[in-house]
């Protein structure tokens, strides 16, 4: 153990950040880790992870180091797999121990994701403080077995807010890329050259896409199109663009793209934004002020795309479609929407006012007022 003062230790916290898996618990993980610099510019961050994850790639890029913990998720059926889990738990509850004691963390900050678990025990077994943040509205297992050891818990969403946390649990928001907020519709529909459109609909299924909202706007985009001003920037993603560049017919008010690059203009084109219900997601769409049309995927861990959705839903801020209802709905569901010019100034304002734009600094603010805490 180090012997430095608690003078040199709030000076320069040395926290240790954890959660991947996926991008939706890794890109919040940066995003702190880059507030946390910005307050405390000579603060020491770095990371936990498994190579075989995103974070071992994006989190380098973001500039800073990672640290390998073996880890693998629990298969939810049953599998061979799973008899090995105690062996794989174990080593890597003994790699986060020693991980911690060499780095020497005044911090522990996990996001969520399988790979945060043995970290946040080991933490808890070497008495370093844990700050747990939880993206969706129904928080994650890893967390929810996370919190016991937890000294703060940053949720995004009222509904995630665990019973008699007390003043551990505070509802602060996602981490989101600020830069989000900055072009206005004008600016954003020169960029697409769809400055004389009236209405504006975006539609993304995620960079891969999702072929049933794919084919759910190839059946409806033309409806959409052959109303007067009326324009769609529809991002197909990687695996489909082929697709449908083939079977749509090109139009002056038709952007079909393979990936939208500057979603900060997207969503500030948009009068009505199509999409996925994921965390990050939501909290974009808070932070812009759209209005929304969401469709929880169907094939994500215990659904928690569909409870995001319903929390705006009840917000005002959007409209839930499940998928199963696409072929039957979508095309009635948007045109309603869209001629509804009062509901979607509505729900843009609610969805402005459910934003939380300052959620990193203020984990930031939390993490460093625990790393100054601790007596060396």
């Amino acid at each position: 153990m180090s012997t430095r003062s608690l003078i040199a230790r709030a000076d320069a916290p040395r926290i240790l950040m954890v959660g991947g898996g996926t991008g939706g618990h890794a890109y919040p993980a940066i995003a702190i880790a880059d507030a946390i610099r910005e307050k405390a510019p000579r603060a020491v961050v770095e990371f936990a992870g498994s190579r075989s994850n995103i974070e071992w790639r994006i989190v380098p890029e973001a500039g800073y180091a990672i640290h390998h913990v073996s880890v693998r998720g629990l298969q939810r059926k049953l599998s061979a797999k799973n008899l090995t889990m105690p062996f794989v738990v174990a080593r890597g509850l003994v790699e986060a121990h020693a991980l911690i004691r060499h780095f020497d963390a005044d911090v522990i900050v996990g996001t969520g994701g399988y790979v945060a678990l043995p970290v946040i025990l080991a933490a808890r077994a070497l008495s370093r403080p844990v700050v747990l943040q939880e993206q969706n509205a129904f928080m994650g297992l890893t967390n929810r077995v996370g919190i016991r050891f937890a000294d703060r818990i940053h949720v995004a969403f009222q509904e995630a807010v665990p019973n008699g946390m007390g003043d551990r649990c505070r509802l602060t928001g996602n981490p989101v890329r600020t830069s989000l907020t900055l072009p206005s519709a004008e600016e954003a529909r020169r960029h697409f050259d769809l400055q004389d459109a009236d209405r504006v609909v975006f539609m993304t299924g995620g960079s891969l896409g999702s072929q049933a909202m794919n084919e759910a706007m190839a059946g409806c985009v033309r409806t959409l199109l052959a109303r007067r001003g009326t324009a769609v920037i529809w991002q197909t993603g990687d695996r489909y663009f082929d697709r449908f560049k083939e079977s749509i017919p090109e139009h002056a008010n038709l952007r079909l793209l393979r990936y939208v690059s500057r979603m900060d203009m997207a969503y500030n084109a948009a009068d009505l934004v199509v999409c996925r219900a994921g965390a990050s997601t939501c909290s974009e769409l808070m932070l812009t002020g759209s209005a929304a049309l969401l469709i929880p995927s169907p094939n994500v861990a215990e659904d928690h795309q569909t409870r995001n959705a319903r929390s705006l839903e009840r917000a005002g801020a959007a409209q839930l479609l499940p998928e199963s209802e696409l072929a039957d709905s979508f095309r009635s569901t948007i045109t309603t929407l869209l001629d509804d010019t009062d509901r979607l100034e509505r729900m843009g304002k609610e969805a402005r006012r459910l934003a939380r734009p300052d959620a990193a600094a203020d984990i930031a603010r939390d993490v460093l007022e625990l790393a100054g805490g601790r007596i060396a």
